[in-house]
């Protein structure tokens, strides 16, 4: 009896800490209704902190929180969410051609975009930089990179290699990837000598091996990032307005924290939400 007394203690103990050895902080979240509103997302895959489709197949990073916040604030349950891979060159041609509802990918407010699409924003403002390997103290900032033949990676659809070149070492010779991942392949082998984009997705990629990677210099852009949609989409004052109650009620402090603070990125201050970016 004292055997099976012990025994129902130790099953009891076990049941109420289950929920703290599997994660678990309360109850689970109620099944997303059949027949409820949807939503289909575009995020990088690819991006530690920002965007990531983790081994599991689940995705993490501060887009991935920032359109889970947006969606609840247009009804959308978070089970209901689609995420797909919306790589640099793609994202305009998926909001026209109807792919997506959205997309919070690391997608930086220009002029240029803005005449093919909508955003609201920005809900985090980043800066260029570059990530070069950790043996290698000859590139400091863009413009060492004028002083000898480097090969700078570039990504298809994106501009800040093409402004590094422009800008600050004409000589650099750019080697086209079609995502950051496989630049970073291609930095760690030494096909190439840097990799530039936002410092947030750089600081990701530093974190994961900073043993071999090291970002250098100081920022020298201003990368506003803002959710986009379609031209005339009736649901971006919506979105605005999530972005900015999200700040407002504490959020956007604790997505930032909880995803690109991980990787020792300083967090700037909160963005102003304007009404047209």
């Amino acid at each position: 009896m004292r055997q099976f007394r012990a025994l129902s203690v130790a099953v009891t103990m076990l049941a109420v800490a289950g929920c703290g050895m599997f994660g678990s902080s309360g109850p689970a979240e109620e099944p997303p209704p059949p027949n409820g509103p949807k939503l289909t997302v575009g995020i990088k895959f690819d991006q530690p902190g920002v965007g990531l489709r983790t081994p599991s197949g689940t995705f993490e990073g501060l887009d991935v929180e920032v359109a889970r916040y947006v969606a609840r604030e247009l009804g959308v349950h978070p089970g209901n969410i689609t995420f797909v891979e919306a790589r640099s060159g793609d994202r305009e041609a998926m909001l026209e051609q109807g792919k997506v509802d959205l997309i919070a990918a690391s997608y930086s407010i220009t002029d240029a975009r803005k005449q093919k699409v909508d955003f609201a924003g920005p809900y985090f403002v980043a800066g260029q930089s570059l990530l070069v390997r950790k043996t290698n103290g000859d590139i400091t900032g863009p413009e060492s990179l004028d002083y000898s033949d480097w090969k700078l990676c570039s990504v298809t659809g994106s501009t800040p290699a093409q402004k590094v070149k422009d800008t600050y070492a004409r000589s650099v010779t750019l080697q086209e990837f079609s995502s950051y991942s496989e630049c970073v392949t291609a930095l760690e082998r030494g096909d190439i000598d840097a990799l530039t984009t936002d410092d947030v997705i750089l600081a990701g990629y530093a974190a994961q091996q900073p043993d071999k990677f090291k970002l250098v210099g100081k920022p020298f852009s201003t990368e506003r990032y803002g959710v986009g949609v379609r031209k005339g989409d009736e649901r971006l004052q919506k979105i605005t307005a999530a972005l900015r109650k999200m700040i407002s009620d504490g959020s956007w402090n604790r997505i930032v924290s909880d995803s690109v603070g991980k990787s020792g990125y300083k967090i700037p201050e909160p963005p102003q939400v304007a009404e047209n970016p």
